[in-house]
């Protein structure tokens, strides 16, 4: 078959979970299949809208050039530029099938188009990116806020509070005769200086999005629930959520993600006394939660070391909080890894912390953690109670509850023998071989049609 991936980023500039797995899942593929990756990319200095082919670990990637020069809000999700260029992809690779990740920064139009030209589509529910108008995790960070529920009204002062309103904001100043060389110079700032490009992309006037424009979003998105074949969701907290929120039922099936299989470092018993080894693998961004960990890691007696592995760049405001919170203590910002260095990184951890404040969809770090064998303590969000069994492979806390995660972590440092229990309850882990087969399996199922026999397990 010829199969394309659709994503709203990639690597190797883009590394978080949807991302890898959308990757690994591609290589896989690859070995049995024509396959493609269409994704966006912000580059103020390439001309909105243009095309580019590259390789990447002999995969085929074509990137659309989104630098959100926009007449209007209504255009970040269905804009003629982008669909002009997303319909060219789609009559260059001809695919059997479209495997979309997700919409942002592309169109909500695409599944329409493929649709449009016979081509089968099947999606992966990473996050809430078709009913979140600001990232997909439905979390207004300036209120400190879980959504719940979808609230227009809250999503317009969100999407005007967030980075996507300031992204708008200079993409509409780039439209100017003068916006290339201001974009040249921007993308200069941003390579070298990503904390003054960050704070100078907020000083543009934030357009004004009010909840009518929300409301029109929102209704546009069912059009996505219309035209895709099936939706595939990594957790039943997942499925669940998105039934509740409108996706049909019978469209929705749950399935977990694959990995490349790994082997468990070997590493001593601590015994009480050596430092215990907290890690934090993942986006340094808000709504994962390194601030909580530091506030809980503040009060524990004991020896300790916290290591915080992510990109230090991308939300650089963000991780300077992050440097101030941890003055004094024994914390390590090891910034971002290439994926050669996994099993290094997770090695040198004896406990891996997940305190993410988002519903999270199936975090990719636990199951490395648990392949690893690596013990793991999550917030009770999302979907991570699924993959972590409290006392089993695991430890669980409230989510947002810097003393309850606190007292979790002082357990370990005061009885160490828990780790080892923890270690021997992790689960097996599906490989990235028999997901890729499993794809293969629904891809069939949708080309002949027989899509309405599938249901969710939940």
């Amino acid at each position: 078959m010829r199969i394309l991936h659709a994503i709203h980023d990639f690597l190797p500039r883009h590394r978080a979970g949807s991302e890898i797995y959308a990757c690994e899942l591609a290589r896989e593929q690859s070995a049995r299949h024509d396959v493609f990756v269409v994704a966006a990319e912000y580059d103020p200095a390439t001309a909105h809208g243009s095309i580019r082919w590259r390789m990447h670990e002999g995969l085929t990637v074509i990137e659309i050039v989104n630098n959100w020069e926009f007449d209007g809000f209504d255009e970040t999700y269905s804009s003629p530029r982008i669909n002009a260029q997303l319909q060219h992809v789609l009559d260059a690779t001809a695919p059997d099938v479209l495997h979309i990740h997700n919409l942002l920064n592309l169109s909500l139009d695409l599944p329409a188009l493929a649709r449009a030209r016979g081509i089968r589509t099947v999606a992966t529910l990473h996050d809430y990116t078709l009913v979140c108008v600001s990232g997909g995790q439905r979390i207004h960070v300036a209120e400190e806020h879980v959504c719940r529920a979808i609230d227009a009204d809250r999503c317009s002062r969100c999407f005007a509070q967030s980075s996507f309103a300031a992204q708008l904001a200079a993409g509409r100043l780039m439209r100017r005769r003068s916006g290339r060389a201001i974009g040249r110079a921007a993308a200069s700032i941003r390579r070298i200086l990503p904390r003054l490009a960050e704070a100078a992309s907020h000083r543009l006037p934030s357009p004004s999005i009010g909840p009518a424009e929300i409301r029109r979003r929102l209704a546009y998105a069912r059009h996505v629930f219309d035209a895709v074949d099936l939706f595939v969701a990594p957790s039943a907290s997942m499925a669940e959520e998105v039934v509740r929120l409108g996706m049909p039922e019978n469209r929705v099936e749950v399935s977990d993600y694959g990995f490349v299989p790994a082997v468990a470092a070997s590493r001593p018993a601590r015994s009480c006394g050596t430092s215990l080894r907290i890690g934090f693998i993942g986006t340094l961004v808000w709504h994962k939660g390194a601030h909580v960990l530091l506030e809980a890691a503040r009060g524990l007696n004991g020896a300790f070391e916290v290591h915080l592995h992510g990109d230090v760049n991308t939300f650089p405001a963000y991780v300077e909080d992050l440097r101030r919170s941890a003055r004094g203590h024994p914390v390590t910002f090891h910034d971002r890894f290439d994926r050669e260095s996994i099993d290094a990184v997770y090695g040198h951890l004896d406990v891996l912390v997940v305190p993410s404040l988002w519903p999270e969809n199936s975090p990719l770090v636990i199951h490395e953690a648990f392949m690893r064998g690596v013990p793991v303590i999550g917030a009770r969000t999302g979907g991570i109670p699924e993959l972590v069994t409290d006392h089993v492979n695991g430890l669980l806390y409230e989510t947002n509850s810097a003393d309850d995660l606190r007292a979790a972590l002082q357990r370990v440092i005061d009885q160490p023998a828990i780790l080892e229990r923890l270690v021997s309850g992790a689960p097996a882990v599906k490989s990235i071989a028999d997901d890729a087969r499993q794809w293969d399996a629904r891809y069939a199922a949708i080309a002949r049609s027989q899509i309405s026999g599938l249901a969710v397990p939940v």
